[in-house]
Parts: structure tokens; C-alpha cells; sequence
């Protein structure tokens, strides 16, 4: 006993708790901590993870890892990013891709190893200051274009979640049945608040009256 916490022996054979006190399992107490509580935790909180994020989610995710120039570039990978840019393919075609790994072979060298001004960088905000100070957004146009989608993307996550957020808000069981159009016309003034408020009450209704009249 330990400030009032029972602290069993880790080599005695485990007792099951329950009703039957004396039920005497066949390993002993520290395989039960090791195994039974702690890889089973582990293994629940990796499934909870993998129903969360899916492949390309892990690939953004370890693209965007990738850029960061926290301590010195230390998780710059090549394979990674390149997987990165797959995923915007309107904007990295199979000739961007060829460009955009020789642009990643010599800025990694560039930045890492010559350019000092970019040893203590700390993000991916800092790093796009540093990359127009220096004029090498110009140098490579594709990585900076990466860094941007990446500055971009929790801006972009977080307004999708709203919008489902808001979904569930609008369509109500009363409203389950409204077909596509309609539940959009519901949904943009509601996500979009900021920019519908600044229309005029007036306006709104001036449309409304002039709508033909549906038989």
C-alpha cells in the first residue's frame, strides 16, 4: 500500500476479480498489466485511429510532417511529399511531378545545408515567410505551392466540419425527406453567416416578390 493505492505483486499469479475471489488465472499480474490493459488500450486507441483517417488522409498528413523545417528539415522525405502532390492532380501533372523532385533534391541541400537562414526555423508559416524573404519561392515555385496547400489545409478541414456540423443542424426529421437543391439552399446562408448578413433585409424580400407565383 502506496498513498492509499494498493500495489500488488507483479510476480504472484493474477486473481480474476469478480464474484469467484479465488478464480486464479494462468499467467501472472504483470503479463495482465502488460497485456490485458496496456497492448489492449494501445490497440483500441490504433483502431480508433484508423477509422478516423483513412489512406489518403495518412499520406496528406505525413506530406504536410514532411515540409515542416523543425529542427533542421529532420522529417524531409522525398517519397512523401511526392505522395503529397498526387493528391492535387490539377495542379501537379505527370511533367510537374518529374520537376517537382528534382526541385526537392536540390532544395533540401539548399536549405539545409548552405542557407543558415533557414536553421531555426520552427513551422510551415515561418517557412513560407523565409522562402519569399529569400526570393526562393521563385527558385521552387512547386515546393512553395506545396507549403501553401499545407498553410491552406487546416482552414479548409476545419470549414468542412462545420458544414457537416451544420448538416445535422438543418436536416431535421421533419426534414429528411428535402431533395439535394433545397437542402443546399438551407445549408449556405447558415455555413456562409458572415456574408449573407451584410445583405439587405430589403433586397431579400424585393426577390422574393418578384418570384412568379407557383401554381
Amino acid at each position: 500500500m502506496n498513498y492509499d493505492i494498493s500495489i500488488p505483486e507483479f510476480d504472484e499469479l493474477y486473481v480474476i476479480p469478480g464474484r469467484s475471489h479465488r478464480r486464479v488465472a494462468e499467467y501472472i499480474v504483470s503479463h495482465h498489466y502488460r497485456v490485458e490493459v496496456f497492448y489492449r488500450t494501445i490497440d483500441w486507441q490504433f483502431q480508433e485511429l484508423n477509422s478516423r483517417f483513412d489512406e489518403v488522409t495518412i499520406d496528406l498528413l505525413f506530406g504536410v510532417a514532411c515540409l515542416n523545417p523543425a529542427d533542421s528539415f529532420s522529417n524531409f522525405d522525398i517519397k512523401k511529399i511526392l505522395r503529397l502532390a498526387e493528391l492535387y492532380p490539377d495542379d501537379f501533372n505527370k511533367y510537374s511531378m518529374v520537376d517537382l523532385q528534382f526541385q526537392l533534391q536540390n532544395y533540401i541541400v539548399d536549405v539545409r545545408d548552405h542557407d543558415k537562414r533557414f536553421s531555426d526555423l520552427r513551422g510551415l508559416s515561418n517557412l513560407s515567410t523565409k522562402l519569399v524573404e529569400t526570393k526562393k519561392h521563385g527558385t521552387y515555385p512547386l515546393i512553395f505551392q506545396l507549403v501553401k496547400f499545407a498553410l491552406l489545409l487546416p482552414v479548409a478541414t476545419a470549414k468542412v466540419e462545420r458544414a457537416f456540423s451544420t448538416m445535422k443542424l438543418i436536416k431535421t426529421d421533419l426534414q429528411s425527406r428535402m431533395d439535394d437543391e433545397f437542402l443546399s439552399s438551407c445549408l449556405g446562408p447558415y455555413i456562409e453567416k458572415e456574408v449573407f448578413s451584410l445583405i439587405p433585409d430589403e433586397a431579400i424580400m424585393n426577390t422574393f416578390q418578384n418570384m412568379k407565383t407557383r401554381r
